[in-house]
């Protein structure tokens, strides 16, 4: 046996051998590995690149990120669901081919209205990079359908390598390119779309190989049917996907348009930083969840289920984030730069949305799962209206508070879509107290290790 098979032979032996666990610990592992060198990378990145730099992005982001949700009109999301893998492989490929055409609508829509695009969002640095967007719009829909392909065949491991040589790649360009001062703060966007092409590319080859037999089943008949089947998809999830992101994703498009200064900047990283106990333990049990779930609530035991997920949020993601949100206002500026201690700030505000997030994405698809679709997209437009109704209000009001109402609306917003998913699937609120009162026992020892640090770095730094 070579080196390489017996080192992934030990590493298999060492894995959970339960399912569910081993599952989140390949995709959380790979996603560790990622996110760490991303941090580590991250304050080399603030200093090659200014708070300024960072707005570009975060608008460019959050354009793209806001498009590409709906791009492929929500067939990818279906593709963990069918019995069939005929089923699922036809749902992938009617994915791809309505990612590409409305990618290929978005280019002529940029290409005649650029000018007043480029005027709405006010960040004229982004005009000759605006061909950029519907590239990232293709190339997120692409991966997205992918990534669920994956997640229906859990290649856990394939999708945590993917998420590597993701970060690896970005971050390669960002700091290449800022070193060499080629492209200025251009060089942030070229590294955003290096990542979507690795990931893309690296899935697919993946699937390319492993699942040839199943090409051969997608055909324009099992693909009419399944658009007819899975019509609730396109009619409601669409929407519904595309409120909840833009309830995110456009007020920051606002706040860099209106704001005094690269407030969008600063969120940005704020962002990145929260993201990093978000991406390895949220979103790695939200892939996990969708891979189970269908098959716990075709057995009655969803809620159950849920309800367990949920505990081991609590227990192993909400300790990190109440310590990053206390102590971020004095570790910011000292990782990142003095001129960085606006983004300190912000995670401390939005540290309540981050505990509330993490508990309801990863379950936020079991509304799809038990059919509620048409109440999913409801509340998604309500949450839609009130977070950029209170950051609107800012930007004609209290320009100078407009992050402090985005944040504050964050809260009110996951809060009640918790509230909608728990009556959805019909979990008990006692059973869920009693968990999450014994799950949060454990951040105890976070919140005084944070709060004593925050104390001592207060008291050195003054």
């Amino acid at each position: 046996m070579s080196l390489p098979a017996r080192i992934k032979a030990l590493i298999q032996r060492h894995l959970p051998r339960h399912s569910f666990v081993r599952s989140v610990g390949v995709l959380a592992g790979g996603t560790a590995l990622a996110q760490g060198i991303g941090l580590l990378a991250l304050p080399l990145i603030t200093r090659l690149y200014t708070p300024h730099d960072f707005s570009i992005l975060a608008v460019f982001s959050s354009i793209v990120a806001i498009a590409s949700v709906p791009i492929c009109l929500r067939f990818d999301i279906a593709i963990p669901l069918p019995e069939k893998d005929e089923d699922a492989a036809n749902l992938f490929a009617l994915s791809v081919c309505f990612c590409t055409l409305l990618s290929a609508l978005c280019f002529l829509v940029i290409l005649v209205f650029s000018d007043k695009l480029i005027e709405i969002i006010n960040q004229p640095a982004l005009q000759p990079y605006v061909w950029l967007l519907p590239l990232g719009i293709w190339l997120s829909g692409i991966y997205s359908a992918i990534q669920f392909w994956a997640t229906r065949k859990k290649r856990f491991s394939a999708i945590a390598k993917t998420r590597l040589s993701q970060i690896i790649s970005s971050t390669i360009t960002q700091i290449a390119l800022g070193i060499s001062g080629i492209l200025g703060g251009a060089g942030l966007l070229i590294g955003q779309i290096i990542s979507s092409s690795a990931g893309f590319l690296g899935l697919g080859r993946f699937a390319w190989k492993q699942d040839q037999a199943l090409r051969d089943s997608i055909s324009k008949k099992s693909m009419g049917r399944l658009l007819k089947d899975y019509s609730r998809f396109p009619k409601y999830s669409t929407f519904e996907a595309l409120a909840n992101i833009a309830a995110i994703q456009f007020p920051i498009i606002i706040i860099g348009a209106v704001a005094t200064g690269p407030e969008a900047g600063y969120l940005l990283l704020a962002m990145k930083a929260a993201a990093i106990p978000m991406g390895l333990i949220g979103a790695a049990i939200s892939q996990v969840y969708l891979s189970h779930a269908p098959l716990e609530h075709r057995e009655l035991r969803l809620a159950g289920f849920t309800v367990g997920i949920l505990s081991k949020l609590v227990r192993i993601g909400w300790g990190p984030l109440l310590f990053i949100g206390i102590t971020s206002p004095v570790v910011i500026p000292l990782i990142f730069g003095k001129e960085w201690h606006r983004a300190g700030v912000m995670i401390a505000w939005m540290t309540p949305c981050f505990l509330l997030q993490l508990l309801v994405s990863p379950i936020s698809m079991a509304l799809h799962i038990v059919g509620h679709q048409g109440l999913a997209m409801m509340n998604q437009f309500f949450g839609f209206a009130l977070r950029v109704g209170f950051t609107v209000f800012a930007a004609n009001m209290a320009t100078n508070l407009i992050f402090e109402y985005y944040a504050i609306s964050g809260i009110l917003v996951y809060g009640i879509y918790f509230a909608v998913v728990s009556y959805a699937i019909k979990i008990r609120p006692n059973e869920f107290l009693k968990e999450i009162r014994f799950s949060a026992v454990h951040c105890i020892p976070w919140v005084l290790f944070g709060s004593t640090f925050f104390v001592v770095g207060n008291f050195f730094l003054a």
